[in-house]
């Protein structure tokens, strides 16, 4: 009996055990189920966030966002343009890797302060870095923290989290990219994989300050400028390299009408490059020192491009100063997709292909906003026959009507390869 009791009891004792593991297993699994259902639930979301459909099919949004550190949306608008225009951005994909850091700073967290003491820094490695980063579609967003510190280090005008001008950091990185690929990094000048590229001929170099890199190979034209004194007639011609060309937005066009105003002719990206190439008589505060007059005079300037770049960037000059401050010109001026036309403002387009001088767009930024100093830049640009438009981490698919009503700030032509049919401006 109390053998029989013992047994019982021990049953007892152990079916509660059982039932004590087995609620625990229960709770335990369904822990486990839960975190995993909720990590396959984000991962589902962040896919389905770069998932789009596209012709009735689902197809990956490889794009990726960068993210914003604090007033760099200039930045990032600039990095995600340069990165579709492909033939310069597969340039410096290619590049060899090179390790900045070795020892006891080996992967250690940058962070761009003034302080930092490390002056072991190369502007060309972390824009390497930074293209790389994006179109994999590995992630949503990418922190370019590197590239930025590089930044603060080597471009003082850029130091801190206040709003800077787009334009101007453009023209400062492509500089500072062509002087650093002049001279290599640690000794090893990269100038030597620009001679060995053989989509960048000689023919197609425009040097800037030195010799030739990937910067002037693809953004490098030269304008001749021509001016003219009006009281000999002696002509001074002179040659002028450039990366981008800005242009003013003619004064007609920069009203802003009213509701009960009638609408005026719309200003187009062709009104803007007539104004910049036409001949202008210069005003009394830009006498001209005629060498034959042996004094200063007034003149007529007038330019003409001497050679046009693979990529022609055009800035319109949005900016500009009062007594005061400086105001923003907000008007809309309407610019081709496809099919600019610049054979008109060459110097000898007779000497030109029938194809050679157009142009199709490949990205555009644009400042939101009424001021430089404030505001915000996103950027469009077309991948792979898609436009997209990036602002900081977020990127979205959009359609080329949407690119078309865009208040441009820069635009990226890239010359069009000989084709049958264009659309001319």
């Amino acid at each position: 009996y109390r053998c029989d009791d013992f047994v019982v009891n021990d049953t007892k004792l152990g079916l509660v055990q059982k039932v004590r593991e087995h609620l625990q297993n229960l709770e335990n699994s369904a822990f486990t189920s839960d975190r995993h259902r909720k990590r396959k639930l984000l991962e589902n979301s962040s896919l389905n966030s770069k998932l789009l459909k596209v012709n009735g099919s689902t197809t990956a949004l490889c794009a990726t966002g960068l993210r914003n550190l604090g007033n760099t949306c200039f930045m990032n608008a600039i990095l995600q343009s340069l990165s579709n225009i492909q033939q310069f951005c597969c340039y410096f994909k290619e590049l060899p890797a090179v390790e900045l850091r070795n020892g006891k700073t080996a992967g250690r967290r940058t962070y761009h302060t003034r302080s930092q003491g490390d002056n072991n820094v190369s502007l060309v490695e972390e824009f390497r870095k930074t293209l790389c980063a994006l179109w994999q579609g590995s992630q949503t967003a990418f922190s370019p923290e590197s590239l930025f510190y590089v930044v603060w280090k080597i471009m003082p005008n850029f130091r801190g989290y206040q709003q800077q001008d787009a334009h101007e950091f453009m023209r400062y990185l492509l500089d500072h990219l062509h002087l650093e690929l002049q001279g290599g990094f640690n000794g090893v000048s990269r100038s030597v994989i620009l001679q060995e590229n053989s989509n960048l001929s000689a023919s197609n170099k425009c040097c800037i300050n030195g010799a030739s890199t990937v910067v002037t190979a693809i953004f490098g034209g030269i304008l001749q400028n021509e001016v003219n004194c009006l009281i000999c007639g002696t002509e001074s011609r002179k040659f002028d390299p450039f990366l981008d060309l800005s242009l003013d937005i003619p004064s007609q066009f920069r009203n802003k009408r009213t509701k009960n105003q009638e609408s005026g002719p719309m200003c187009t990206l062709r009104d803007c490059l007539r104004s910049f190439t036409d001949l202008e008589e210069l005003d009394e505060t830009e006498l001209y020192m005629c060498h034959k007059c042996k004094k200063k005079q007034k003149s007529t300037k007038k330019f003409w491009i001497q050679k046009l770049p693979k990529v022609l960037c055009l800035h319109l000059k949005r900016f500009h100063w009062t007594a005061y401050l400086r105001n923003k010109v907000d008007t809309y001026v309407e610019f081709p997709l496809r099919g600019l036309d610049m054979k008109c403002y060459l110097l000898e387009p007779e000497n030109s292909g029938p194809e050679s001088c157009l142009y199709d767009l490949v990205a555009v930024v644009v400042h939101h906003g009424s001021g430089v100093g404030s505001g915000h830049y996103t950027a469009y640009a077309a991948h792979e026959g898609r436009w997209f438009h990036f602002n900081d981490s977020t990127v979205t698919l959009t359609d080329e009507e949407t690119v078309g009503k865009a208040k441009a700030y820069i635009l990226f032509y890239v010359e069009r390869q000989a084709k049958a049919g264009a659309e001319k401006l």
